[in-house]
């Protein structure tokens, strides 16, 4: 189990990206585009280094819904792998069946 600050602020990370996505976007256009003037890549370049770190999603963490581990997930469940071999053998998974020969 994951300890629960970390879960915590990866939730917040994961907020303050969604808020400033649309803003960042257009700062990071502007600032890669070679048609403008360097003032005003310059001027899109400092605007978005005044912007919270945390609102780039880069640094957010994928982590597995159940308990939060930060390696191994598998993106389709958004899980664990070891939460999705538990739930798999379990028969919680609907379609998915752990195999054996």
């Amino acid at each position: 189990m994951a300890k629960k600050c970390l879960t915590r602020r990866n939730k917040r990370r994961e907020k303050i990206s969604g808020l400033h996505r649309e803003k960042r976007q257009k700062l990071i256009k502007a600032a890669s585009d070679e048609n403008a003037s360097f003032e005003e890549r310059l001027f899109a370049q400092t605007k978005l280094s005044q912007m919270p770190r945390d609102g780039s999603y880069i640094r957010q963490r994928r982590r597995c819904a159940l308990s939060g581990r930060p390696r191994g997930n598998l993106r389709k469940f958004g899980m664990s792998r070891i939460a999705v071999r538990e739930l798999a053998s379990w028969g919680q998974i609907p379609g998915l069946i752990k195999s054996s020969w």
